[in-house]
């Protein structure tokens, strides 16, 4: 048996006024999603515990059968841990963001502008990011290069109590009511400050703001945290696995949970991904593993952006560029079971995650167990439809995609 997990981060949504009071998912066309949903088992799952933020990093790893409460610790953990960052038990990784703030004219306050600095490129990012840590850089704090406008910032025996606010919650807010506070943020705030100077002076930026791109000039510190151990996913399902995704989260937590990380070319966590380019590495990869999981990223960008046609698109892109591949190329294998759904909503009236339980469909290949069509189609209407099975401990999603039970 082959196992395939396909997440579409952010893809579901909340009705809007004008798609007709429906959402994205119900406008676009997605014609191998509705398949799934009307040949296989839809369901609803709740992949964002009570009291828990509703995060990328909590939903997948509930979505991999991880109980966030009791193995989580922070979301740059997970990233440092892909990248090879050491923590000591005392160290804190935090996510170091580069983002474009709008000063107004005396200073007295700015407002979150774009928290992804116009997703700027990783070239540019890295020069920004090796700067701040040749400046503010020391024997307890150090800076460390990711993808695009996402990095990391580690503390030596640092504090991770304080409490920050993820920027992308807070667009076009003024941002004095989400500066990181309590013990240990003076540290960070002083860190934010000082790189305003250093970066909007940074020759990288001066020729962003000529090409009339937005600078990144300063960074945002969140999403803090100690290092986890996960056990194998392997030891928990006797099944080894591989990962597919273009940001440093998700390649965390595949590393984390023992899985291989496959690495594709193009692949950008945006609306241009290479979205081929991982539906075949994710078939290529089954043939040497036992589970593979393929996350796209473009959904919750453009829902983040508050962009209704992206949000569309994207969708559309990952049905027929991604599902249509994989629903093709899984032809290959006898035996296998395919597990979509979105780790999470990202409307798009609030630009933000949000912890409302999200759609699922399990496919088995004939002769496997299916349970056969509930729905029609592939969106958060499944909820509506009667004695579909839920999960409100999201979790044990995983134990029943794999065993059944």
């Amino acid at each position: 048996m082959k196992y395939i997990i396909l997440v579409g981060d952010g893809m579901a949504d909340r009705p809007l006024r004008e798609l007709g009071y429906r959402t994205c998912l119900q406008v676009a066309n997605t014609p191998n999603m509705d398949r799934l949903a009307s040949e296989g088992e839809a369901g609803m799952v709740r992949t964002i515990p009570d009291g828990f933020e509703p995060g990328s990093d909590i939903a997948n790893l509930t979505i991999l059968g991880y109980d966030p409460g009791r193995y989580y610790s922070g979301r740059a953990p997970l990233e440092a841990a892909y990248r090879g960052v050491e923590l000591g038990p005392e160290d804190v990784a935090f996510r170091c963001n580069l983002v474009t703030l709008r000063f107004n004219g005396d200073d007295k306050y700015a407002v979150m502008e774009d928290y992804s600095a116009g997703h700027i490129t990783t070239p540019e990012a890295r020069r920004l990011i090796r700067e701040i840590n040749r400046r503010l850089g020391s024997e307890r704090i150090a800076f460390y290069p990711g993808v695009s406008y996402r990095h990391l910032m580690v503390w030596r025996n640092g504090d991770d109590r304080m409490t920050c606010t993820p920027p992308h919650d807070i667009t076009g807010r003024r941002i004095e009511r989400y500066l990181p506070s309590g013990r240990g943020a003076g540290l960070l705030l002083d860190l934010m400050k000082a790189s305003v100077d250093i970066l909007l002076s940074h020759p990288v930026n001066r020729q962003r703001v000529k090409k009339g791109l937005p600078p990144a000039n300063s960074i945002w510190l969140w999403g803090q945290g100690k290092g986890l151990r996960l056990p194998r996913f392997k030891e928990r399902y006797g099944l080894s696995g591989a990962i597919i995704s273009a940001v440093d989260l998700m390649k965390g937590i595949g590393v984390s949970v023992g899985f291989d990380v496959i690495e594709v070319r193009g692949a950008t966590g945006y609306l241009d991904t290479n979205y081929e380019g991982k539906a075949k590495a994710a078939l290529k990869a089954l043939k040497d593993v036992d589970v593979v999981y393929l996350h796209v990223e473009a959904p919750d960008e453009a829902g983040h952006n508050g962009d209704v046609r992206a949000k569309i698109k994207a969708i559309e892109d990952f049905d027929s560029r991604v599902i249509g591949t994989i629903m093709k190329g899984m032809r290959s294998f006898r035996d296998y079971s395919i597990l979509l759904l979105p780790d999470h909503a990202t409307p798009l009236r609030v630009r933000t995650h949000t912890g409302e339980p999200v759609p699922f469909v399990i496919y088995r290949s004939a002769g496997t167990g299916s349970k056969g069509g509930k729905a029609g189609s592939f969106s958060e209407g499944i909820k509506r439809l009667k004695g579909i099975r839920v999960f409100e401990r999201g979790y044990r999603l995983m134990d029943y995609f794999i065993r059944g039970v």
